[in-house]
C-alpha cells in the first residue's frame, strides 16, 4: 500500500511534492520548514523556527496514523551551525527520552529564506 498524505495542520507542500508518503508501514516525511500553516510565514528565530517544524512534523505523523516514537531516523538542515546547541535543545525536548537516528548537515540555502528544515522516516508499531 503507498499513498499521499496530506493536513491543513501542516504547511501545504511549495511544489510538486507530498507533505509525505506512507509505503506499508513506513513513512517518509519531506523537509519541514518552520511555516506557520495557518499564515504561511516564518517565524524570525531559529529556534521558533524549529519548534514549528517539529509542529508541522507531529501533525503529520498522527494523520498518518504514526507517533513520536515511531521515528527511525531524522535529517535536521541547518543554515548556520552555530544554531546546533538551540535547536538541539528544543529537538530534545520534543522527542523526550525516545531518540531516533539522526543526521545534522549545514546547507547554504534553505528554501523561503528558512533557518531550519527536517524530515522524518518512520515505522508504524516497532
Amino acid at each position: 500500500m503507498k499513498k499521499s498524505v496530506q493536513t491543513p495542520d501542516a504547511p501545504a507542500a511549495i511544489g510538486p511534492y507530498s507533505q509525505a508518503r506512507i509505503s506499508g508501514d513506513l513513512l517518509f516525511t519531506s523537509g519541514q520548514l518552520g511555516l506557520d500553516p495557518a499564515t504561511n510565514v516564518l517565524p524570525e528565530t531559529v529556534e521558533d523556527q524549529a519548534k514549528q517544524s517539529l509542529k508541522n512534523i507531529r501533525a503529520i505523523l498522527e494523520e498518518a496514523g504514526f507517533q513520536k516514537e515511531d521515528v527511525m531516523k531524522t535529517t535536521v538542515f541547518l543554515k548556520n551551525m552555530s544554531d546546533f546547541a538551540a535547536v538541539n535543545g528544543i529537538y530534545a525536548d520534543f522527542f523526550g527520552d525516545y531518540k531516533p537516528a539522526r543526521s545534522c548537515v549545514e546547507v547554504s540555502q534553505l528554501p523561503k529564506g528558512g533557518l531550519i528544515e527536517i524530515e522524518v522516516i518512520a515505522q508504524r508499531g516497532q
